[in-house]
């Protein structure tokens, strides 16, 4: 399968950016991404069916939040944090404080390594 495509650097855009970062479970996601680690789509706990998450993990992709990449059927992703600090300092930092302490979602976790089930969790059926 061909790799998704990932914007440039310097075609990540602020509005975008805060566009992607406006849903709770999008910005859920980039808080679980925030510690670093690069994470299968099976792993993460949403409160959305498989359908919506993999939407909000597209909408990521393409405001440049996150790189995706698919290993034979599985899907794994990473937030692009040196590229948004880069781009926009302090912007991400700032954001994902505010977000933890209003406790914005929250609600988006890591579970385990599976990619069914219930509980909203996103396996990569078809595409990253």
């Amino acid at each position: 399968m061909k790799d998704p495509h990932h914007p440039a650097p310097g075609e990540i855009t602020l509005p975008r950016v805060l566009a992607a970062l406006s849903d709770p479970i999008r910005l859920g996601v980039v808080r679980l991404l925030a510690d670093g680690r690069e994470r299968g789509w099976g792993e993460l706990r949403a409160p959305v069916a498989k359908s919506t998450l993999s939407h909000h993990m597209k909408v990521l992709r393409d405001a440049g939040l996150t790189r995706t990449r698919q290993e034979g059927t599985r899907c794994y992703v990473e937030l692009r944090r040196a590229d948004l600090d880069a781009r926009f300092p302090d912007l991400m930092g700032t954001l994902l404080a505010v977000a933890g302490a209003e406790g914005v979602g929250g609600d988006v976790t890591a579970g385990g390594t599976g990619t069914g089930g219930a509980g909203g969790t996103a396996g990569a059926a078809g595409s990253c």
